[in-house]
């Protein structure tokens, strides 16, 4: 199945709170809650044909802030396998060959049998290979070299591994609030 083209919707001080579909973008939109929009390329979105022959249509933005609560500033994102994957290009960060998810298994750079954490900053992508050869050791230990330093994603970076399927002005928008740690920014 086609992932659909979704909207970047931020809070009014343009923090990413989501990506939406054009249906739920179209609803905020009659309901005045957006305040303000970025982006060049519009998207547009289709209703019906009134008595006289007109269709309806509504033009939406990629980039749409709205209405109501600021939140929580401090984000903690969810630390997962995929979006692990996304952040280290589908990449072994210790062969630097790509594979695919099936292939990738999470390491802990300090291993859990001697204390180390499930975060972030302790894990990083490995293929099977690597990991089973690494075990339960450190990479000093086992006499291997990390390619690139673990690091949380902002919700910037959050935002762009959570969806593959962005436009242009969306990716200008992200890029430019990018915490400059990345290694998978080039994949």
């Amino acid at each position: 199945m086609k992932e659909q083209t979704r909207i970047l919707k931020l809070n009014k001080s343009g923090v990413p709170q989501a990506w939406v579909t054009r249906q739920e973008a179209a609803t905020m939109y009659v309901k005045e809650q957006v305040i303000w929009s970025l982006g060049s390329e519009s998207l547009w979105i289709f209703g019906g044909v009134n008595r006289e022959g007109l269709q309806s249509s509504l033009q939406l933005a990629p980039i749409i802030a709205c209405s109501g609560d600021v939140g929580k500033q401090n984000f903690e994102p969810l630390l997962t396998n995929r979006m692990l994957f996304r952040r280290d290009g589908q990449r072994c960060m210790y062969c630097g060959m790509e594979f695919d998810n099936r292939q990738l298994t999470r390491d802990h750079i300090v291993p859990r049998v001697q204390g180390g954490k499930d975060c972030w900053t302790n894990v990083v992508a490995a293929c099977e290979r690597c990991n089973h050869h690494k075990g339960g050791r450190t990479p000093e230990q086992a006499g291997m070299e990390l390619l690139a330093i673990p690091f949380a994603p902002n919700i910037f970076e959050f935002m762009y591994l959570d969806n593959r399927q962005i436009r242009g002005d969306q990716m200008e928008y992200l890029k430019a609030r990018f915490s400059g740690q990345r290694c998978w920014l080039a994949a």
